[in-house]
């Protein structure tokens, strides 16, 4: 998903632009318009993880996106470009982060963050290959590029959708690999007091409301960065497709790095003190890419971008499923999507738009780093919430 549709999209949209002239606002419509979808199901989704597991997620979720792929490789008009994209973006959200997610939370405790960080290498990872893609637009079109991304997705992502199991319990194994006599009880922050907060509960803590608005904050960068960055690059600085396409692989080895070393120590400090780093650096990162002329300025945004969003993406699960457990974490997380949605709506409506309106991105990046700085904040305030009280039975 990360290297055929989410990494991608940027330079579909500049092929897109070349062949039929759409706006900028209306390429970020599209992306709003599906970050939206997810974050509307986002409960739903999350519930039916918690019930029906997510292996089931995942295989409807892959089909759907594949099946989205190719209708997308036929299109000639904005509706159908609307409808086919929204298939994409609900098979990726069905089979995609939150599933995932469920399952490891499920599987790992005593060191949570760094499994996390491990799983999510695998969407920068696909960012390294966004130079194949970019290959493929050029060598082959977007047409025979989109129906081939579809069909790889059915030949590869189903047969591994089998690997994903919900819980150890039911294999007869346990998290972390160890017993509960084994487990470690009490100087462990990720035990979170060893209590699971139901939906309800965690909806009643300040906590949930914190951590989803600093989220959303940190994600009117990251999706703005995804549907503009190349196009920035391309039509104001000069860039060819290519060489666009190799800053957005420079800043996803530098993710990598970053989550892998970002997990290891967010199971030994404290979690949302990391957090608040990185939405500073975000917000410089995204001041650097609004006013940059030479390269030097561009590969400082991606040295800031890649490793906040490599330490500060899997920490946002981690802290969750440290402050709320692991029995209803699916359908936690699928609230909170509620208003992290708003991030990933608002941040390529407020960079597309304004850039059509002045002709420049940098109005709209400078907006979208101050509204990330302030995002800060909310970390700084999502303390963990106290165990509920619960009248015993």
């Amino acid at each position: 998903m990360g290297a055929l549709f989410f990494h991608a999209y940027g330079a579909y949209v500049v092929v897109l632009r070349r062949e039929f002239g759409w706006s900028k606002t209306m390429f970020s419509a599209a992306f709003s318009m599906a970050r939206a979808e997810s974050g509307i199901l986002g409960p739903v989704q999350g519930w039916l993880t918690d019930r029906f597991g997510p292996r089931t997620l995942i295989r409807i979720g892959l089909a759907i996106f594949s099946v989205g792929f190719m209708l997308f490789s036929q299109i000639g008009s904005p509706l159908a470009f609307f409808l086919t994209f929204f298939l994409m973006a609900l098979g990726s959200s069905l089979g995609g982060y939150l599933p995932i997610a469920v399952a490891i939370v499920a599987w790992f405790r005593r060191r949570r963050a760094l499994a996390l960080s491990i799983s999510s290498t695998g969407m920068p990872v696909g960012g390294l290959l966004t130079q194949l893609v970019a290959l493929a637009l050029t060598a082959v079109g977007w047409r025979w590029t989109a129906f081939l991304s579809g069909a790889a997705v059915l030949l590869v992502g189903l047969p591994i959708a089998r690997l994903v199991h919900h819980r150890p319990e039911p294999r007869g194994e346990w998290p972390d690999g160890e017993p509960p006599a084994a487990s470690p009880r009490v100087g462990t922050e990720t035990r979170a007091a060893g209590v699971d907060f139901t939906p309800r509960e965690a909806m009643r803590t300040p906590a949930l409301w914190y951590i989803s608005i600093g989220h959303g904050s940190a994600l009117l960068v990251v999706s703005a960065v995804s549907v503009h960055l190349v196009v920035h690059l391309t039509e104001r600085l000069g860039y060819s497709l290519q060489q666009a396409a190799a800053v957005v692989a420079m800043m996803t080895v530098l993710q990598v790095v970053a989550q892998l070393g970002g997990g290891w120590a967010g199971d030994r400090f404290n979690k949302r003190a990391m957090v608040v780093g990185c939405m500073v650096a975000h917000a410089t990162g995204m001041l650097l890419l609004a006013s940059a002329t030479t390269f030097s300025a561009v590969a400082a945004f991606a040295l800031l971008h890649g490793l906040a969003w490599g330490i500060r993406g899997p920490l946002m699960s981690a802290i969750r499923a440290d402050y709320f457990g692991s029995a209803a974490f699916g359908t936690i997380t699928g609230i909170s999507s509620l208003v992290v949605m708003f991030g990933m709506v608002g941040g390529p409506m407020i960079a597309g738009v304004l850039a059509d309106r002045t002709g420049s991105y940098e109005l709209g990046f400078r907006i979208l780093a101050g509204m990330a700085a302030l995002g800060s904040v909310f970390f700084v305030l999502a303390r963990r919430p106290s165990p509920p009280r619960r009248i015993p039975s």
